[in-house]
């Protein structure tokens, strides 16, 4: 059976920015420093402190997608542990006979490999691989749980990076975590470092971000709104010359690169014109307040013929993104140290809380005395039955009826006799809403109305016996849709989409603002986009 020593790091995986605390990633970054201090004194005791040094202790790096950078940084970094380090060779695997990427992974995790290094373009494989490996652990009565490191999925995350970019940022600032104002330039859209900063930069206290890129390549609205709920002060822009002709410039600007390879063939067209708008040219040095103060980072690489960041800045006290690269090295040697367990049973502080998802999403609203009230479907009185009202209120008439339609089908409604209509709302002339009538259900089971509210948000559900509201339920989104038949993820690059065939149960977390996120790729729905 698995050990459990107390270390909160031991066999964590870490697949989000998000899946370790604030106080978490300040002890990392805190080991950090200590490393990088002793090594540049050459203080091998020090250092011999980090080291996991088992060389039955098995690291594997998956890189299903090319790197350079992360690569490497992670191979030195399990180089330095002194480790059993194998590399996978992706294109003679068995991925390519159609093997599942459970299956493929499990068979290594039972071969006492640790810990998984992956980087792929399918979002969200970690997480699935996060759930899955501890069940393989259990099921083989393996003494150690396999742990996920993303290295970079998709147009998802990349919280490595978010990792050495939040520590470099606070060695600049230096070490304070009190406030940051910086700018994102570039390819915001398909960017997954800077989706990583949607919550990765609440270590900061008081964070004001300002967004530079053309509307083709914003923000992802998902993670423009996690800023929001996250507290930080935005500012958008669509190029850095509107962006550097206004006053308030912030002191550290971080730089992606147009990630053509992820654009269709209109994007590509305009590619010119998008460069131009990202790129920084000579003449804006003298735009900022203070080029000796201010710092530019970049996760690299960078393109040879159109860099975003030009060579020319190489030299200038600006250079901040070799220093941040180095940084990648020392801060995987960590990473790698707390989920080995080799450090990390000295910290203090808070972890990331386990979520509880409370069942709020149905509230009864019954009166204590329900008066005979006549419904009518049609021209018909109804005395028994079940009448569902405020059906995708708000919505357009077209919307309405077509929803109407699919609703009937995914709940199994359409074999009872009943109908459905859209009616306007007396209280509110041009506010339109669904109803469903169903005379020959007398009752809906606890399994219907959970599926109903999945379904239909912001529905309520009236129990008719006897012309009597017998019942009336108001029903908004569960806080997390699982195990229900006919909902899937709308990004084909989620592990869970139809297209990668692994058969994995679609889940979805109710955000704050009522859209539903794809627990694997982070993806935001609507209520009724989830349903295929």
């Amino acid at each position: 059976m698995i050990e459990n020593t107390g270390n909160v790091f031991k066999e964590r995986s870490l697949c989000v920015a998000a899946d370790f605390s604030i106080d978490e990633k300040k002890y990392l970054f805190e080991k950090t420093r200590k490393l990088k201090e002793a090594w540049r004194k050459n203080d091998y005791q020090t250092l011999n402190r980090f080291r996991i040094n088992d060389m039955d202790f098995g690291i594997y790096e998956i890189f299903l997608e090319d790197s350079t950078r992360t690569r490497e940084s992670f191979r030195n970094a399990a180089e330095f542990h002194g480790v059993k380090l194998s590399m996978f060779n992706s294109d003679s695997s068995s991925f390519n006979k159609m093997e599942s990427y459970l299956d493929g992974f499990m068979t290594l995790a039972g071969y006492s490999n640790r810990i998984f290094i992956v980087r792929s373009r399918i979002e969200g494989l970690c997480r699935w691989l996060e759930r899955k490996g501890e069940q393989f652990a259990e099921r083989n009565y393996l003494n150690y749980k396999p742990a996920f490191i993303n290295a970079g999925d998709g147009k998802h995350e990349h919280p490595t990076q978010e990792l050495l970019d939040e520590f470099t940022l606070i060695e600049d600032n230096d070490w304070r975590t009190d406030s940051l104002h910086i700018a994102l330039v570039g390819d915001l859209f398909h960017g997954r470092t800077v989706h990583s900063k949607a919550d990765g930069l609440r270590i900061f206290a008081n964070v004001k971000v300002d967004l530079i890129a053309p509307p083709e390549l914003s923000m992802p609205i998902q993670y423009f709104n996690r800023m929001k709920e996250n507290g930080f002060l935005l500012r958008e822009f669509h190029s850095l010359a509107e962006y550097l002709s206004q006053p308030d410039i912030a002191p550290r600007f971080y730089f992606t690169r147009p990630q053509l390879e992820r654009m269709g063939d209109r994007i590509l067209k305009r590619q010119d014109e998008l460069r131009e708008a990202i790129t920084f040219k000579e003449e804006f040095i003298q735009k900022l307040p203070d080029p000796g103060s201010t710092f530019f980072y970049h996760p690299l690489p960078r393109h040879k013929v159109h860099p975003t960041i030009p060579t020319f800045l190489d030299d200038m006290p600006l250079n901040h993104w070799e220093a941040q690269s180095i940084n990648g090295m020392y801060i995987r040697i960590i990473l790698l140290s707390v989920i080995a367990g080799r450090i990390g049973e000295d910290f203090q502080g808070e972890s990331v809380p386990v979520k509880n998802y409370a069942d709020d999403f149905i509230r009864e609203v019954t009166p204590d005395n329900s008066k005979p009230k006549t419904l009518k479907e049609g021209i018909n009185p109804l005395a028994n039955g079940v009448v569902i009202d405020r059906f995708c209120r708000g919505e357009s008439k077209e919307d309405i009826w077509d929803y109407l339609h699919k609703t009937m089908k995914i709940m199994g409604f359409s074999r009872f006799r009943g109908s459905i209509g859209v009616g306007e709302s007396k209280k509110e002339p041009g506010v339109y809403k669904g109803l469903i009538f169903l005379p020959e259900v007398q009752e809906l089971s606890p399994s219907d109305i959970r599926r109903l509210a999945a379904v239909t948000a912001g529905c309520t559900v009236n129990i008719i016996k006897d012309n009597k509201v017998a019942r009336k339920l108001r029903l908004t989104s569960p806080p997390r849709i699982y195990k229900i038949k006919g909902t899937g993820c709308t990004n084909s690059d989620c592990i869970s989409h139809d297209t990668h065939s692994e058969n994995i149960p679609p889940e979805f977390i109710r955000n704050e603002d009522g859209t539903l996120e794809c627990f694997y790729c982070g993806t935001s729905h609507r209520f009724k986009d989830i349903w295929k």
